[in-house]
Parts: structure tokens; C-alpha cells; sequence
């Protein structure tokens, strides 16, 4: 597998119910089926959708499962609310009804401390990995250590719809820092629509608020860099970088003067750096073609071509 491939395989978690696409239910069924089949569809992982709306999903997406042994299941990752064990009952209860056809293999939930986490995943489906938000206002610590001890994974708000949604490279930093060195994996989510780390707008409206937006290639690198030893600042400087061509795909993945092989992006991507949930498939591979990397992925050498305009 190439670094490019190691890197982008099951990275997307189709999240097309949130804003701010905030499509209709049906609308973000046929648009995560439609993927699905497309030559991308090795980028696409889950399909987000809060618990509370499985039945709902199940009738929407009922054209377009497999049957039991006839394709490969939909995988889903279901947001829990404040109800963590009427929300898991959901979980479990879909699963039964749908079996082979589509699975609840992740959940996503909210805990401001480790005690709060801790009585959750106490609720949480057996055999269902959690991944628990984790604020960036304060050090993530202590939480970090209980979600290791726990076997859960952690997840890191990188954006929203408005500017200050969008967390400062500096905290993102230490957060991805943190889960490296206490070997917590974790998924991020908002905010991630493109590639490298530049200002676009928040929303689709016209007019609507714009700001420098975290891009998901600085992100995942940073967070492969930091699995083998990277300091926090180099990881801040990661972030940071709005030049395409810093980032170098031949037989690993390099950013300046940094360096990783194809086999640890793929252990990051495994064991640390899990996926990202956005509610566009369509503009991160949009945003890949455009930088060169879709077309040639399979392709030994490959360098990321320069944003129009930069020398």
C-alpha cells in the first residue's frame, strides 16, 4: 500500500445530516450510496447519524442495503445523547434488526471529565467502539488516561460554523500530542472539508462568515508524525502549514524536514488518527484531485502540486 493510499483508505465518515449541509435523511442516503459505489469509495468510511433517528435511517436506506451475505454491510457510527443507556438500547436493537445488511460499530458521546466518561462507556454496547469528545479548554490529561484504561478512543471538535468554532493549532496540537503518548486513537470532526490548512467559507450561504480552517491532510500527517516520536512543536508546525507542496508522498509520507514509511501511516491511521466525520464527501475528493493526489495515488512518486497562486 502507498503512503497516499495508507493515509486516505476509510478516512471519510459520511456526515450529511450536520450542518452545514444538513441534508434531509433520504437526501444523505442516496448521497452516501452513491459514494459507495464510486471509484472513491475506498476513502469512505461510516455513515454518521445519531441514535435517536436509527429507525429512521433503517426505512430511508432500505433500497440500497445489502442483503445478509450479498455486499458488504453499511457501517455506522450512532451519537449518543445525554440518555447514554436508552441511546445504546437503540444501538443494540438495530443491530439485531439489520443484521448483515448494516452494523453500529462505533458511537460517538459528549463527557466534560474522566468521571463523567467513566459512567458512560459503562453503558456503552459491548463490541462497539466509543469515542468520546474530549473539550480542548483545559489539559485532556487525565481524560486521555481514563478513555486508555477504558479501550475507548477520543474525539477532537476541529470546526464549525463559525469562526470560533475552530480550535487554535496550539491546542490541537497538544490534544493530538496527548492521545499519541498515551496511545489513544482518536476521530475528529467539523471543520475538515479540505485538504491543507487555508481560509474558506464556514457555510454554504452567500455571504456567510469565512476564517482559516484546519485541513485534514495537516491533521492526519501531524498525527502520523507524532506516533514516531514528532515534538509537540513540529506538530504545531504541521497544523500550521498552508503550503501544499510541503507535504511529499513517494514511499512514505514527508513534510519538510520530516518523514514517516507507508507502514507507520498505516499503523497511525489504525491505532491513532482514526477518520474524520464531514458533511461533504464530495469537496474532500474534490480538493484531492485538485492537488493531484486521487489521480495518482497508486503511483510511486507523487509530490502535492502548489495551490493556484502559490509560487
Amino acid at each position: 500500500m502507498t503512503a497516499a493510499r495508507a493515509l486516505l483508505a476509510g478516512i471519510v465518515d459520511y456526515a450529511g445530516l450536520f450542518p452545514p449541509a444538513a441534508r434531509s435523511m433520504d437526501e444523505s442516503v442516496r448521497e452516501h450510496a452513491r459514494w459507495r459505489r464510486s471509484a472513491e469509495a475506498w476513502m469512505l468510511g461510516r455513515f454518521v447519524v445519531p441514535a435517536a433517528r436509527l429507525v429512521e435511517l433503517s426505512r430511508a436506506a432500505e433500497a440500497y442495503l445489502p442483503r445478509p451475505g450479498e455486499g458488504d454491510p453499511w457501517r455506522l457510527s450512532a451519537l449518543l445523547g445525554p440518555d447514554v443507556r436508552g441511546d445504546s438500547a437503540l444501538v443494540t436493537a438495530f443491530n439485531a434488526s439489520q443484521a448483515g445488511s448494516a452494523v453500529v460499530d462505533a458511537v460517538e458521546l459528549k463527557a466534560g471529565s474522566a468521571e463523567t466518561a467513566e459512567a458512560a462507556l459503562e453503558a456503552v454496547p459491548g463490541g462497539v467502539a466509543a469515542f468520546v469528545e474530549a473539550p480542548l479548554g483545559s489539559q485532556p490529561g487525565g481524560l486521555l488516561t481514563t478513555l486508555g484504561r477504558r479501550r475507548a478512543r477520543a474525539k477532537v471538535r476541529t470546526g464549525g460554523v463559525v469562526p470560533e468554532a475552530i480550535p487554535d493549532p496550539s491546542a490541537l496540537a497538544r490534544f493530538i500530542a496527548s492521545c499519541a503518548a498515551e496511545g489513544v486513537p482518536f476521530k475528529a470532526t467539523a471543520g475538515l472539508h479540505h485538504a491543507v490548512r487555508a481560509e474558506h467559507p464556514l457555510t454554504y450561504e452567500p455571504g456567510g462568515p469565512r476564517a482559516v480552517m484546519h485541513g485534514f491532510l495537516n491533521v492526519f500527517a501531524a498525527a502520523a508524525f507524532a506516533s514516531v516520536g514528532a515534538t509537540a512543536a513540529d506538530v504545531e508546525a504541521v497544523l500550521r502549514d498552508e503550503d501544499a507542496s510541503a507535504f511529499r508522498f513517494d514511499d512514505g509520507l514527508a513534510w519538510r524536514h520530516l518523514r514517516v514509511s507507508a507502514d507507520d501511516v498505516a499503523k497511525a491511521r489504525r491505532d491513532g488518527a482514526t477518520s474524520f466525520g464531514s458533511c461533504s464527501f464530495a469537496e474532500p475528493v474534490d480538493d484531492l484531485r485538485s492537488l493531484g493526489v486521487l489521480a495518482r495515488a497508486e503511483e510511486p512518486r507523487l509530490a502535492l502540486a502548489p495551490r493556484r497562486g502559490t509560487p
